[in-house]
């Protein structure tokens, strides 16, 4: 892997030459994490003109979930462990006789920038924008392979729920249960806050669990997902508790999927984001539900559980292969509930098969 590594600093290297910068410092712990290996908590990389030094505020505790730092980088431990390694990095360039720094603005506050300029007066900071983001859009197979075991575990997860006793149990034990879940199965822990939503809680989006319990007739919506080395996943399930489902919610299911088939299907090199989101959204636009719909149909996944692209109505860009994205169209009625069914699948081209569901947890409308 330590290739690996080097290769993504190179190439990050190469673009911020480009710019004209003599060295870069990434400070965003996903990014940190994508290039280091590892990244521990505060840690920062500083790519320079000879070796890249990875600035940590305390020593690295070997905890799987930070992973692991390439053992080609120098690793610092600032003396000081109340130290910004933000301002040490920028004293540190400004050292080497580096007359130029870029560094990921949006991921500052003013009040370290201004620090920084104050111990590298004569230092030049450009902004390094959103590159190593960029970078990290299309995954190799390796990422794609922790995802893989990130949604296997989830599904392990999500399928041993479903076969426990729920009515009268909370939301909020449901979830806790679950996270247990994810971790006993292998899990570094869960790749976001569970969400579980009962009757008029159930469909929406990133719900927080209540204290109301779980009542027979109730839908009941899950989205959880495991973080597996640092990737993490997403699935969102929509099952009726305890009786056969009513006609509205058989009806309101039904719709909801065929949203949720039609993005899945339009996962295709070259397809653009907006017209993912399209494929999904007019589905439930024309059902008369546009006024329930969440601002996009889905997103990235990778080391954060959020990233680009993103699947929305004004979205820009293409999709590559070996992107993995969610597809998670819902629709939530005030006071009664609603559906929301979310997979995590990685874009093929079709003579690959066509996009690539990780999540496999059944669809099926359950009772429970």
């Amino acid at each position: 892997m330590s290739e690996v590594y080097a290769v993504r600093r190179g190439l990050l290297r190469d673009r911020y030459a480009a710019a004209g910068s003599a060295a870069a410092l990434v400070s965003r712990p996903a990014n940190v994490r994508y290039l280091a290996g590892g990244a521990p908590p505060g840690a920062v990389l500083l790519l320079g003109p000879g070796e890249d030094v990875l600035l940590c505020p305390r020593a690295p505790t070997g905890d799987p979930a930070h992973g692991r730092p390439d053992e080609a980088l120098r690793l610092t431990v600032l003396p000081d462990a109340d130290s910004d390694p933000v301002v040490t990095a920028a004293g540190l360039a400004g050292g080497l006789g580096v007359d130029s720094l870029s560094v990921e603005e949006h991921d500052l506050t003013v009040s370290r920038h201004r620090a920084m300029s104050s111990v590298a007066p004569r230092l030049r900071l450009g902004d390094l924008g959103t590159t190593v983001e960029q970078l990290r859009l299309v995954k190799d197979e390796e990422e794609i392979a922790c995802l893989r075991i990130a949604a296997e575990i989830t599904d392990q997860a999500l399928g041993e729920l479903l076969e426990s006793i729920l009515v009268g149990r909370t939301e909020r034990h449901l979830a806790l249960e679950l996270e247990r879940r994810l971790v006993d199965h292998g899990a570094d822990g869960p790749a976001f806050a569970t969400s579980v939503g009962t009757g008029p809680h159930s469909g929406l989006g990133r719900h927080r669990p209540t204290d109301r319990r779980v009542e027979e007739g109730d839908f009941l919506s899950v989205c959880l997902g495991a973080n597996y080395r640092g990737y993490r996943c997403e699935i969102g399930r929509t099952f009726v508790i305890g009786t056969s489902p009513a006609d509205w919610q058989i009806e309101l299911y039904d719709l909801v999927f065929a949203a949720q088939r039609a993005g899945r299907e339009a996962l295709v090199p070259g397809a653009a984001y907006r017209d993912v989101d399209h494929a999904a959204r007019h589905l439930l636009d024309s059902a008369g539900h546009s006024e329930c719909l969440q601002p996009s149909t889905g997103h990235g996944v990778g080391l954060e559980i959020d990233e680009d692209p993103q699947l929305a109505p004004a979205a820009m860009g293409k999709l590559d292969a070996c992107v993995p994205v969610t597809v998670e169209p819902g629709v939530h009625l005030p006071g009664r509930g609603g559906v929301r069914i979310d997979d995590t699948l990685v874009v093929r081209p079709e003579a690959d098969g066509g996009p690539e569901l990780l999540t496999i947890t059944t669809k099926e409308l359950l009772a429970l």
